[in-house]
C-alpha cells in the first residue's frame, strides 16, 4: 500500500476545507435569495434541499465503493435534518446578521465544549486568534442585531448545536461520500412528515426550485462531503474556528450576487476574522511541528 506524501495529504486538507466553507457560504445566499424573495416557503425548500442532496449524493456513492463507517446513522439524519429545517424556518424571524451571530455562535460553543471535554487544550495563541475571530463576527454583524425573536432565535440556536454535533460525529468517519449520502438518505423520512404538516402553505417558484437544488445537490451534498473529509485532519478547536470565516465569505456573496454594498465594517470584521483564523491555525500548526520535531529527536 503507499502511503500518500505529507504535502499531498495537506493540499487535498486545504482544497477541500475551502470548497467546504465555500459551500456552507452559499447555503446562506441560496436560502436567502429564496425566502427573502418569497421564492419558496422554509417547508419547500427545505425538503428540495436535502431530496436533491439525497438523489446528487446517491449517485456520487454509486460509482464508488466505500466501506461505511459503523455507528448510529439515524443519529446523524436526524442531526442534519434538524440543522436544515431549523436553519430555513428560523430565517423567517430574524435578520441576516442576527441569525449568522446566533448560528455560529452555537456552533463554535458546542464543538469548543466537545473539544475541551475530551481534553483537548488549546494553545494561548489559538484561544487568542478564536477570540479575535469572534470579535470580528459580532463586528460583522452587530449593525444589524435588534431584540431577535425568541422562538426564531431558539431554531437558529438549534440550528447551531446540531450541526456543530454533526460535524464532529464525522470527524471519525473513513468514508466521507458514503457516510454522507446515507445521512442524507435517511433525512427524507423526516423530511415526508415536515412536508405533510406544512402542505396548506406548501409553494415554489420555479427559481425557488433551482436554488433549492443548488443548495441542495452542489453546496449541501458535495460541500458537506468535503467537510466530512476535512475534519478527518482537523481538530475539534481549528474546525470550530475555521468555521468563522463564512459569514464573511456570505457577505462577498452578497455583494456579487445580491447588490449589497461594501463598507469599511465589512472590511474590518472580514480583516479580524481572517486575521483571528489564520492566527490560530498558524499556531496550531506550528505547534505541532515543533511536537513531531521533538518526538523525532527522542
Amino acid at each position: 500500500m503507499i502511503t500518500p506524501a505529507p504535502g499531498r495529504v495537506r493540499a487535498r486538507l486545504v482544497a477541500c476545507t475551502a470548497f467546504a466553507l465555500v459551500s456552507f457560504a452559499s447555503n446562506s445566499v441560496l436560502c436567502r435569495m429564496a425566502l427573502g424573495a418569497s421564492e419558496a416557503d422554509p417547508a419547500a425548500f427545505t425538503g428540495v434541499r436535502l431530496l436533491s442532496g439525497a438523489l446528487a449524493l446517491w449517485l456520487l456513492a454509486s460509482t464508488r465503493r466505500q466501506n461505511r463507517r459503523a455507528g448510529s446513522p439515524w443519529i446523524s439524519a436526524f442531526l442534519l435534518f434538524a440543522y436544515a429545517a431549523a436553519f430555513s424556518f428560523a430565517y423567517l424571524g430574524l435578520s441576516v446578521g442576527t441569525g449568522a451571530l446566533v448560528l455560529f455562535g452555537s456552533v463554535q460553543a458546542t464543538m469548543l465544549l466537545a473539544a475541551l471535554r475530551s481534553g483537548e487544550r488549546p494553545h494561548p495563541l489559538q484561544w487568542a486568534g478564536l477570540v479575535l475571530a469572534l470579535a470580528g463576527l459580532v463586528v460583522l454583524v452587530f449593525p444589524g442585531l435588534r431584540a431577535p425573536a425568541p422562538g426564531a432565535s431558539a431554531l437558529m440556536a438549534i440550528a447551531g448545536i446540531s450541526w456543530g454535533i454533526y460535524s464532529l460525529r464525522g470527524r471519525g468517519s473513513s468514508a466521507p461520500l458514503a457516510d454522507t449520502a446515507r445521512n442524507f438518505l435517511l433525512t427524507l423520512p423526516y423530511v415526508a412528515l415536515l412536508v405533510l404538516l406544512g402542505l396548506r402553505s406548501l409553494h415554489a417558484s420555479p427559481r425557488g426550485l433551482a436554488l433549492a437544488v443548488l443548495s441542495g445537490a452542489i453546496a449541501s451534498g458535495v460541500g458537506y462531503v468535503a467537510w466530512y473529509a476535512a475534519l478527518a485532519g482537523l481538530t475539534a478547536t481549528r474546525a470550530a474556528t475555521l468555521q468563522l470565516t463564512v459569514p464573511v465569505l456570505a457577505a462577498c456573496g452578497g455583494v456579487v450576487l445580491l447588490g449589497e454594498s461594501v463598507g469599511l465594517r465589512l472590511l474590518l470584521a472580514g480583516a479580524m476574522i481572517l486575521g483571528g483564523v489564520g492566527l490560530a491555525v498558524g499556531s496550531g500548526q506550528a505547534r505541532e511541528s515543533g511536537t513531531r520535531r521533538a518526538a523525532r529527536r527522542d
